[in-house]
């Protein structure tokens, strides 16, 4: 009897952990989860800068003290079924809570890079999509924290569709239209201070 119990015991636990595993694709993208994967977990999509590596310093020119353009991003192992990506680019050390540089996304699968200076429009000749920053304007606009060093992250996602989002949509809108859609998502940080 006590060995039935003990096997009853072993089958409950197995069960509840069974039903708190959800696949990947079904979690849902949430403000906490953002940037915090490894390239393991990420199935192996990883982004990266020529201008600075992760937790290195984000040069002047990248800045609003510099000239305030869009650094140049690189990325590999693409996860197959990948039909576009989306990048956000924010600052969760913002006195006012987390701070949005850029917003961009239906960046083609076939893309695998952005170079410097992405102009501020709307849409890009490849048919990416540009959202609006938290300084209520499109496209990049670069690190200038009012104190200290700050962290920006530079988050990319791989998605399984194409979004049906308008020019000008907010960090939000993307991350709700993005929800059962992400493949793998990887991210580099870069530091800044005045």
């Amino acid at each position: 009897m006590r060995s039935a119990n003990i096997a009853m015991s072993f089958l409950a636990a197995a069960l509840m952990i069974g039903c708190m595993s959800t696949p990947k694709q079904n979690q849902p993208v949430s403000e906490k989860a953002e940037g915090t994967m490894s390239k393991e977990q990420a199935g192996g999509l990883a982004i990266a800068s020529p201008a600075f590596s992760e937790g290195a310093r984000i040069p002047k020119k990248y800045t609003a003290d510099g000239e305030n353009v869009s650094p140049p991003l690189k990325w590999s192992s693409v996860p197959t079924g990948t039909r576009s990506f989306a990048l956000i680019v924010d600052d969760p050390d913002a006195p006012a809570g987390t701070w949005v540089h850029w917003v961009i996304f239906n960046i083609p699968a076939t893309v695998i890079e952005l170079p410097e200076k992405v102009p501020s429009v709307n849409s890009l000749p490849d048919g990416a999509i540009q959202g609006r920053n938290d300084f209520h304007e499109i496209g990049f606009d670069g690190p200038s924290p009012p104190s200290g060093t700050h962290r920006y992250f530079f988050k990319l996602y791989a998605l399984d569709s194409m979004l049906k989002l308008p020019a000008g949509s907010t960090k939000a809108d993307l991350l709700e239209a993005m929800q059962g859609h992400v493949i793998a998502e990887a991210h580099l940080m870069g530091r800044y201070s005045r």
